[in-house]
């Protein structure tokens, strides 16, 4: 705090968002119709396509809360990267060709030729609403943290600054603008990453540090860690600490020893550390390095086996429901080149995720002192410089802030172009100048919320998200594209039951989550990770349903089912046409 910013950093984010304004200013010129806007006339090719998705995909939640959550929780940390990759074997496997052969221009879309119900299309255009807004929130507030933490500048800075870039180009160029520039920013979010984790990798294994001893991370040097939010943290043995602020409910100012067990501190409290000093970390995180690598521990919090269940539930079949992902295969030309395309993603977000599992792992050994915080996402901004002096720390500190930028503005991008979409196709006539006007106030609303409700860690965050498309979206497409036997009803009903159980659990936590002490632990750990009990319900609602109400499956399922398997040879297939 206090520190001056180097020039440089403030150099690589300024040509971040200007390379991002200029690329998209190039697709702007190639957008015409309402076709350019939605799905970019069907023409991207999967090579292209693929480094868009993921450059899309891979929001702050990759590039920042990753690396974050394993440093705090270890193994059982490494499920959300694993997650975010395997759920594209999914949509390679039974959603990308279908959804693609079905024509539709949204999933709205999809719901409406798949069971002829214009109500059940409002119903799904309303739950893409919700999913894309609720996933644009902490995408500005992860850029709020990140340009606070890289130029100081107060939270709702940042989130301004990037809802205004992602909300001109998309209202520019909508999907053709935006496709160009994910694709640059999922090139240089790699390189962001992959060279600091690289470099720090030489060095870790220069200086021959054990990951597995029994000792909590110590800090290397004299140390103030400010505390952001309030947190509860555990000491494993005896601190000995300087507090400025509020400790276990009572303002302290002055040296104290922090007791054996779980301490509060309140939001605005300053920590001193001697240096070799044990660090705390957050109640419910694995307080040693041995248990850390040890999987077991969950990611806080009771019940920690059920956490990475649902987890894992969540995030590889939320995959399959997002909207920003789906509409990408919109894009293709045909479906082999939507199937190939999810082919390519595997490995470029596989690829990617290597370098934030690293830095993950380093972020533990050489800035512990975010573990007390409860804010960890900050630890891939300030790792390189915490170990790298001089130009060369500046200069990797610089391009991983690029990277950050990035990461913010090709996510929120994507995600507003979805709710975009559906809302001036489904709510207003269509109409270039309507897709216009629903992308400034979809981009407005998340905003807001983003500066109002409480901030947890982003991957939490996202995974929340991911539980709310795997509970709605999912069974739909995957029983709309595999089951004959599906009705609108059954759907809807599905969607009803699985959107507001996932999408009450979402807002509970993120108004602050449900303390265990009032709700028990079981019903506290549920609200967090809803998905183990929210994603099974809704599939078994929309076949129950549908089997009570099998009258109302439509007559030309047969013709329906042909278009979206039969290969695009046969000529069995078309478009969707609207009025564009």
């Amino acid at each position: 705090m206090g520190q001056p910013i180097p020039p440089v950093t403030v150099v690589a984010l300024i040509a971040a968002a200007l390379a991002t304004v200029v690329i998209g200013f190039y697709g702007v010129r190639l957008a015409r119709t309402t076709s350019d806007f939605l799905v970019a006339s069907r023409s991207v090719g999967p090579r292209w396509n693929a480094a868009a998705i993921s450059g899309e995909y891979l929001s702050a939640a990759s590039f920042l809360g990753v690396a974050g959550l394993i440093a705090k929780y270890g193994a059982d940390a490494l499920w959300y990267p694993v997650g975010f990759t395997a759920g594209y074997l999914g949509l390679l496997l039974f959603v990308a060709a279908p959804l693609r052969r079905s024509g539709a221009y949204t999933v709205p879309d999809f719901a409406e030729f798949r069971l002829g119900s214009t109500r059940l299309r409002q119903l799904a255009m309303v739950v893409v609403a919700v999913i894309c807004v609720l996933y644009i929130v902490p995408q500005f507030q992860g850029a709020g943290l990140a340009l606070g933490i890289l130029l100081g500048l107060p939270a709702w800075v940042g989130a301004v600054v990037v809802a205004a870039i992602v909300i001109a180009t998309v209202v520019g160029g909508g999907m053709r603008s935006i496709t160009f520039v994910q694709a640059f920013q999922y090139w240089l979010k790699l390189t962001a990453v992959a060279v600091p984790a690289l470099v720090l990798a030489v060095h870790f294994f220069g200086t021959a540090s054990d990951l597995g001893t029994p000792a909590p991370p110590t800090v290397g040097e004299r140390t103030t860690v400010d505390v952001t939010t309030d947190v509860v943290v555990q000491v494993s043995e005896p601190l000995p600490v300087r507090v400025t602020g509020t400790l276990d409910g009572r303002p302290v100012d002055g040296p104290v020893t922090m007791a054996v067990g779980e301490h509060e501190l309140g939001a605005g409290t300053a920590l001193v550390l001697d240096a070799g000093a044990p660090v705390p970390v957050v109640a419910g995180a694995p307080p040693s390095g041995e248990q850390w690598l040890e999987p077991g521990w969950g990611v806080g919090g009771t019940h920690p086996l059920y956490q990475v269940y649902s987890l894992i539930i969540g995030i590889f079949l939320g995959t399959m429901g997002l909207p920003h992902v789906l509409v990408r295969f919109y894009t293709n030309p045909d479906g082999r080149a939507a199937r190939r395309t999810a082919l390519v993603v595997i490995g470029l977000v596989g690829g990617f995720y290597l370098f934030p599992t690293l830095l993950g792992v380093f972020a533990r050994l050489w800035v512990p002192q975010l573990l007390i915080t409860g804010t960890s996402d900050a630890a891939v901004l300030l790792l390189p410089g915490s170990v790298v002096s001089g130009v060369g720390g500046q200069l990797l500190a610089a391009l991983v802030a690029a990277g950050a930028i990035a990461a913010f503005l090709a996510t929120s991008s994507g995600l507003l172009v979805s709710v975009a979409g559906v809302l001036s196709t489904d709510v207003l006539r269509g109409r270039v100048r309507d897709f216009r006007v629903a992308a400034v106030v979809a981009g407005l609303v998340p905003l807001g919320l983003a500066l109002t409700v409480t901030s947890i860690d982003l991957s939490r965050t996202v995974g929340l998200v991911f539980a709310v498309a795997a509970s709605t979206l999912c069974p739909l497409l995957v029983l709309g594209i595999w089951w004959r036997g599906l009705t609108a009803p059954g759907a809807a009903a599905g969607l009803i039951v699985g959107g507001v159980g996932s999408g009450a659990a979402a807002l509970v936590t993120g108004l602050g989550g449900a303390p265990e002490r009032v709700w028990g632990g079981w019903a506290a750990v549920v609200v967090g990770y809803p998905a183990a009990v929210t994603v099974p319900l809704a599939f078994l609602v929309m076949v129950v349903v549908s089997r009570a109400t099998r009258s109302r499956v439509p007559a030309d399922v047969g013709r329906t089912f042909t278009q979206m398997h039969a290969p695009e040879r046969i000529g069995v297939g078309r478009d969707r046409e609207r009025d564009l």
